[in-house]
Formats: structure tokens, sequence, C-alpha cells
């Protein structure tokens, strides 16, 4: 009789009347004591104003439900669904959607919808991971602003995939610190396609010379990361740059000769399929022959293997009876050995100018360092 005597009120009322009537049987069914029968009386007079043509009678019940615990899931769900003003309440606050609701609303919800979960606090991964899938980068943008959102490592890759040209999304990803290396390196690579790209760039400095500039650039950063990564991230930027191409032999000797020795052992053990723990025991302990075994079952070819096995012997050397030698004193010795090799293939030449360069470079900033020492000393 309740819901019969509403039914036919609302027919002939204003949408100012039913909406008033909306939050107050909203208000009521939270916070009066109903029988069973007036509950579901109530309940179903709910789910009846979820038709009202009014925007402004199903905001009026949205806002009365939005933080309720014991409202018919039903008129939640819908609500969420409904344009943006009527679901930003309950999309935003409600305890009953749980991360399937809010990964379903992501999914077949409009543009406004993902960017309200996008805005929930708290949200968990699998809402974050549905965003991470199909959000637009605006969307993204308030996702990565969002505090209380649980990301996890490959919900933060499909962003840096998927957005990580857009500026905005790029700046908010390394400001971060929880993302992992191997995806500053996809982002890394998309501001070097970014600059390779800019016309007024490759205008002003020149198509080769930028794209040589970008990829300088790019290396020396991978570099910087190879050697700030924890072990775990060791792992997944060799997996990165593996599946991106960059895993060349010239990179392997760039970071062997800057002191990446964790980097390189996870490399030689991604490449050659070994177990990560006899690929770091060979480099640490293993003689001549079986160094160059193991790098040469990772794909270093014998014309460069030797190489690669004098430059882990000089480290070795080094960490145990010199554990602060200078990079430049490294690479002085590898230059000096690969001399005494003798003949040497065009593979190796070519490794050995990467070797040369990287020395120029760390003289000229020991230089740097002398120079500003000497001043600061001078003040």
């Amino acid at each position: 009789m309740i819901v019969e005597a509403f039914l036919r009120w609302a027919e002939t009322a204003r949408a100012t009347e039913r909406a008033r009537a909306a939050n107050a049987l909203g208000r009521a069914y939270l916070k009066s004591d109903m029988s069973p029968d007036e509950r579901k009386a109530a309940g179903v007079a709910m789910t009846w104003l979820l038709d009202d043509p009014s925007p402004q009678v199903r905001g009026a019940l949205a806002e009365a439900v939005a933080e309720a615990e014991n409202v018919p899931k039903i008129v939640v769900l819908s609500l969420a669904e409904d344009q943006i003003e009527i679901a930003a309440p309950v999309i935003l606050r409600s305890p009953l959607l749980s991360d399937i609701d809010l990964v379903d609303l992501v999914g077949r919800g409009a543009d406004h919808t993902r960017a309200l979960v996008a805005a929930r606090r708290p949200l968990g991964c699998g809402a974050v991971a549905a965003l991470a899938e199909i959000a637009a980068a605006d969307e993204i943008a308030l996702l990565l602003e969002n505090e209380a959102a649980r990301f996890t490592r490959l919900s933060l890759r499909r962003i840096a995939e998927r957005h990580g040209d857009d500026a905005g999304v790029r700046c908010l990803l390394l400001d971060r610190e929880d993302l992992p290396a191997d995806v500053r390196h996809i982002l890394m690579q998309k501001v070097a396609s970014a600059l390779c790209g800019c016309g007024l760039v490759r205008a002003a400095v020149g198509a080769e010379r930028v794209e040589r500039i970008a990829g300088e650039a790019e290396t020396s950063a991978a570099i910087v990361l190879a050697g700030a990564a924890r072990a775990e991230d060791c792992v997944m930027l060799v997996d990165q740059m593996r599946r991106s191409g960059r895993l060349t032999p010239a990179f392997l000797m760039q970071a062997l000769c800057s002191g990446r020795t964790d980097f390189f052992g996870a490399a030689i053990a991604a490449l050659s399929g070994l177990e990560d723990r006899r690929v770091r025991a060979i480099l640490a302990t293993g003689r001549f022959h079986s160094i160059r075994a193991l790098v040469e079952s990772a794909g270093l070819g014998r014309a460069i293997s030797i190489l690669f096995v004098e430059a882990v012997l000089l480290w070795r050397d080094a960490e145990q009876n010199a554990p602060h030698i200078a990079v430049v004193a490294m690479l002085e010795q590898l230059l000096e050995r690969a001399a005494a090799l003798g003949s040497l293939s065009e593979e190796a030449i070519e490794l050995l100018e990467i070797v040369e360069k990287l020395h120029r470079q760390e003289l000229r900033r020991r230089a740097r360092d002398y120079a500003v020492g000497v001043a600061l000393a001078a003040a």
C-alpha cells in the first residue's frame, strides 16, 4: 500500500517535489526503524525512482544513498552509470562498490565514469589496472594524482606504454618514487622519440645530429638507471631492453665499463638462459675460459667475447684489491690489454671505439671535477 500510494502521488507531483521525496525516502531507508515489509517497499520505491525522467530526482536520491552500506546494490550500480552529476557522489563515496564493480564501470562506462573512478579514494589494484588498459590520457592523469590508488608494476608499465608520449602523464610518472627502472626506460625512449620527431629541433640541429644526440642521451640515461636499479629492477630493466632491441653488445660493454656489474650479470643470465646464481658465480670466481664460454652462450660472439672477459677480470680484480679504483683506470687497462691482443675483428674494433670514447668522457669529467675543487678551495 505504501508503494502504491507513493507511485500514485509521484505521477502528478512536480520534479522538485519528487526530488525532496526521493531524498527523504533514501534518508529514511538508512536511518529509520522499518519493518521488513516497509523496508522492502522502500527499496522498490527507490528502484522505481531510477527511471524518473528528471535528473534532479535521481540526483537527490544519489546524494541520500551515496555513503550508505545497506541500500539495495541495484540502486547504487544504476546511479553510478547515470550522468556525471548523479554518478559522482556514488562512484566517489559509495562503500558498496567493490573493486570488481569498479572494473565493470571502467569497462562499460563513459569517459566521465572512468574519470570519477580514477579520482575515487581509495582505489584498488583491479580498477587501477582496468584504467591503465583503456583510459584516456586526461583520465590517467587524474589516476596518477590519486595518492590513494594502488598501482602494480604492470599498471605503471601499461600507462607508460600507452601514454608515455603525453608530456603531462610522463611528468606525473617520473615524479613517482616507486616507478620501476624498466618503466623509466620506456619513458626515456618516448622522450627520445619526441625529440627526434620535433620539426623545430630537426630544422635547427639537423636530422642526423639530433638522432645521434637523442640516442646518446638515451644510452647515458639507461646506464644511470642500470646503476641505480635494485636486483629485481635490474631483471625487469634487462627484460625491457631486450624486448625493445636495446640490449646490444655495445650497450653491454658500456654498462660493464661503467661498473654496472649487477646489471651485466642479470643481462648475461637473461640472454644465456642460465640461472642467475650460476652466472654470478662464474663472473665472480670463474677462470678466463669459463667466463668466455658464459658470455658466448649469451650470444656475444667469439670475435668480441675476449673483450668482455678482459673487462670482467679487470673489474673483479678491482673489487678484490682496489675497490675504489677509478673508472678511467679500468678503461685504460682494458685498452692496453686490447692493444696487446694484436689483430682484432671489425666488430671488436667498434667496441673498442666505444671504450675509447668512454675513456675520453671520463678524463673530461675528472678534469671538470678537479677544476671545481680548485675553485672551491680558492674561494
